[in-house]
């Protein structure tokens, strides 16, 4: 844990009960604080009870004696529109802020300089968090991993000089962290999600380039506009930024072509690595995400070789792109993350010979950009609310079953896949939705398709 000393004997209002909730809630009690919990749901509020954290109806509190209100990320913080403790505290003249913004707080106060990475994007943030955080733990750094990913920032240790924070964050946790300031910030790309949340693209795409931004290091995928345009505007304040490719050659920094990886300088490239063999690591869309760790890494002073050892020995993350199991000819790949067409396409792209569990719960767009990875697949098993949307979308270019749920698609697939005698026959749940139809989020439903998956035939 980080206890929080920078509110101590101030009054500070929690809401959202979850679990950065109710980390922050631990930090700031830790820190001396005098914190006041609140969740409209009754399950929030029953956690922080069992947690033992002090509950105040936010309805009926007096927010003038309030010195801060840190919200929970994806309560809505301006869009569509402001959460009733938001206005609330914008009334009274009570700062709003996140988990993310305590630590920095803190660091600032306990070790200004520890090392710290930030990574955002809208696909490959947990990935190129994973991989960077155990790149730097297997050469033998004291690194703690967390933020969006995995564990809130908060329940880690505490900042300190020679401890490297490697955090994921969404774009809600960067809208609540005003004083980010960063070692190696990393954007990697930008497509429309959670637009409901952040009303337009570029209101979406400029709170995301807030990280590269706040950097000592700024680290920026190149290769939509929204990339090329953060890091024109970061260039433009006088400052050097490290630019990743995986389509063009870039100035200053990184780029991929098929599994090498270069680091640019001027007219010079050096190749620095070679992902083939790295299952863990296929793909163009992981070459993007190893060379933003490559870069993250390098700023920080490792060397090439501590480097390339560390992409030798990921592991991969789970539910993306995540081998769970082989049946004779039939690989299986959980991809359970993809909960968006532009992330399917990454695991799409990356096999042959597909036999492709898709649906649930649609997004905007459903999964007409993807008709060019069509030819790919060799059938389709349709679950969820978005089976008949998606049938009709591949009707006539791809064979497809609309077999409702997953345990279904995934005995038809493999028995598919497994008559196909083809070599290289992959199952495929990427889902290109999200979850909630049926799971309660997309781990739950990655492990029942993992579980399916080793499931003696």
């Amino acid at each position: 844990m980080t206890p929080i000393t920078t509110f101590k004997g101030r009054r500070v209002a929690v809401f959202g009960l979850g679990a950065s909730g109710n980390s922050a809630a631990k930090a700031l009690l830790a820190g001396g604080a005098d914190v006041a919990a609140w969740d409209d749901s009754e399950k929030g509020r029953e956690s922080a009870t069992g947690a033992g954290l002090p509950l105040v109806d936010l309805n009926s509190a007096d927010w003038s004696s309030f010195a801060a209100l840190v919200l929970a990320p994806g309560v809505p913080l301006t869009h569509p529109k402001p959460h009733w403790t938001v206005e609330k505290a914008r009334a009274h003249g009570v700062e709003v802020i996140g988990d993310i913004e305590l630590f920095m707080r803190e660091r600032a106060v306990r070790a200004p300089d520890a090392p710290f990475v930030a990574i955002t994007g809208t696909n490959g943030k947990s990935t190129t968090t994973a991989l960077t955080g155990h790149i730097l733990a297997a050469a033998g750094r004291d690194t703690q991993i967390g933020g969006n990913l995995g564990t809130p920032i908060l329940a880690l240790a505490p900042p300190a000089e020679s401890r490297t924070h490697v955090i994921e964050m969404s774009s809600y946790q960067i809208d609540l962290t005003p004083s980010l300031k960063v070692t190696a910030g990393i954007m990697l790309n930008v497509s429309p999600d959670h637009l409901d949340l952040h009303g337009t693209i570029e209101n979406y795409a400029r709170i995301k380039t807030r990280v590269p931004a706040g950097a000592t290091f700024p680290i920026v995928g190149v290769d939509d506009e929204f990339g090329r345009a953060a890091a024109d505007g970061i260039e433009a304040s006088g400052r050097k930024v490290i630019r990743i490719s995986t389509r063009a050659l870039v100035p200053h920094g990184y780029i991929a072509g098929q599994t090498h990886l270069y680091r640019v300088s001027g007219k010079d490239a050096e190749e620095i690595a070679d992902l083939a063999g790295i299952g863990s690591l296929r793909g163009m869309h992981n070459a993007q995400n190893a060379l933003a760790a490559f870069a993250a890494c390098s700023s920080l002073g490792l060397s090439d070789d501590a480097i390339r050892a560390g992409l030798k020995t990921f592991p991969g993350l789970a539910h993306r792109m995540e081998e769970v199991g082989r049946r004779g000819n039939v690989l299986f790949i959980n991809d359970s993350k993809a909960t968006n067409a532009d992330s399917t396409e990454k695991a799409l792209a990356s096999f042959d010979n597909i036999f492709w569990i898709a649906g649930g719960r649609p997004k905007a767009g459903g999964i007409t950009t993807l008709a060019e990875y069509f030819p790919k697949i060799r059938k389709a098993y349709l679950i969820g609310e978005a089976a008949r949307d998606f049938a009709q979308t591949i009707e006539g270019r791809v064979p497809f079953e609309i077999v409702e749920t997953l345990d279904r698609a995934t005995a038809a697939a493999a028995r598919d896949a497994a008559a196909s005698s083809l070599p290289d026959a992959v199952v495929l749940l990427s889902p290109a939705c999200a979850s909630f139809d049926q799971f309660p989020n997309f781990e739950v439903r990655g492990n029942a398709f993992r579980d399916l998956a080793k499931r003696p035939v």
